[in-house]
């Protein structure tokens, strides 16, 4: 079946020939590592194709592809090519759980790696974790892709309860905001969200003065708006995605309320930036790195993103930003891992990442044993003209 964003529900990328010769203890070895032969490494990934947040799972799993398809080109990893395996789950979790299970069984792969979706990610850890395989760097910022600590959970991106209480620290101190109100959609990603916004309020000694909590696919948010305004909101903090926080924004505007939103890594997405009838001006989005646009005047990431249109038709956004980021990651990470390519193997490279960084000046990334965190930092940004610009260069804190 293919979807309406040109890719297939399965993506098995190369798997060629290998090194053919390779130590009788090796093979011993990876006998009993799932997804890990001689000529290849099995990566499974589930996201959005199709569904209400297809722009960001697309982009995503396009820069990845982009990645491991190049080093394949180039030999692989240790004489491995990588089989880059992508199921759409349109973002609904029974979906997602049935992916996972094709992913899991039928695959058979080594590692999951940019799993989209929290309540995604949240239904299918305990299988994967059952299985003994690793979920990297899932495509979410929810505190329970790393917490509590667990060998087969390693989250790549500041949470959105960090982002959140960065953020409405910055507006109470450095704006003055005073009545801060919360609209967030009713799942574990939004209750993530809002619980950040929770909890820095009462840290300084406020209250959430007004809350809205809306389900994924709702369209209309008239009703939440007004009793937001009637609240005497000047701040609302969003666990929002793409389409809802633009029709919210749009809401907004007609009903001549100039109240100033805040939202999170899933709204900082130039879909928002860029939806017709600029709704979104002087919108605000905390986000653990700034998006590199194609006119950055660094050389390797005009260069990335000269690839990324020549082969998609497209330009690269900040999720395939994202996904190359973390794509390259794995690819130091296993080669890292060595030859000799195990589980424990992986989580000892995984738990030695020290400062790594990307092309795109993002936030370094460090794991240990004690810690599958690889970044709290968060950026606050706001869109004028249509583009994300950076309200502050260095990342905030609370």
């Amino acid at each position: 079946m293919t979807s309406r964003t040109g890719l297939t529900r399965r993506h098995a990328l190369a798997g060629a020939t290998g090194l053919l010769a390779t130590p009788l203890i090796a093979r011993h070895a990876l006998a009993d590592t799932r997804g890990v032969s001689d000529t290849e490494i099995i990566i499974g990934n589930m996201t959005d194709l199709s569904g209400v947040t297809a722009v960001q799972g697309t982009n995503n799993v396009q820069a990845m592809r982009m990645a491991f398809d190049e080093i394949n080109e180039k030999g692989g990893i240790h004489g491995r090519k990588i089989r880059f395996v992508i199921e759409d789950m349109e973002y609904i979790v029974p979906k997602a759980v049935q992916a996972m299970n094709k992913l899991l069984n039928h695959d058979n792969i080594f590692f999951a790696l940019a799993n989209g979706g929290t309540p995604h990610n949240d239904a299918v850890l305990p299988s994967m974790i059952e299985k003994g395989v690793p979920n990297v760097f899932p495509l979410t910022c929810a505190r329970g892709m790393y917490e509590p600590l667990n060998k087969y959970k390693y989250g790549q991106f500041a949470s959105y309860y960090d982002q959140m209480r960065a953020g409405v620290k910055y507006f109470a101190e450095k704006r003055g905001k005073k009545v801060i109100g919360s609209m967030y959609q009713d799942t574990d990603f939004g209750k993530d969200v809002h619980a950040g916004v929770v909890a820095q309020t009462e840290a300084m000694g406020m209250k959430v003065a007004g809350i809205a909590a809306s389900r994924p696919t709702d369209t209309d948010f008239n009703a939440p708006l007004a009793k937001l305004r009637d609240a005497g909101c000047d701040l609302i903090c969003m666990g929002t995605i793409v389409k809802d926080t633009t029709i919210i924004l749009q809401t907004a505007r007609k009903m001549g309320w100039n109240v100033d939103f805040c939202g999170q890594f899933a709204s900082y997405s130039t879909a928002v930036a860029e939806a017709p009838g600029e709704p979104a001006e002087g919108f605000y989005s905390m986000s653990p790195g700034l998006y590199a646009y194609p006119d950055d005047p660094r050389p390797a990431v005009q260069d990335v993103g000269s690839r990324y249109r020549k082969k998609y038709g497209i330009d690269i956004n900040y999720l395939g930003e994202a996904g190359w980021s973390a794509a390259t990651c794995m690819i130091d990470v296993l080669q890292r891992a060595g030859r000799d390519l195990t589980v424990d193997s992986l989580i000892k490279s995984l738990e030695s990442m020290d400062k790594w960084r990307d092309i795109f000046g993002s936030p370094p990334l460090s794991m240990s044993p004690a810690n599958h965190h690889a970044s709290n930092q968060s950026f606050l940004s706001v869109v004028k003209s249509k583009r994300w610009a950076a309200v502050e260069q260095e990342p905030l804190s609370y």
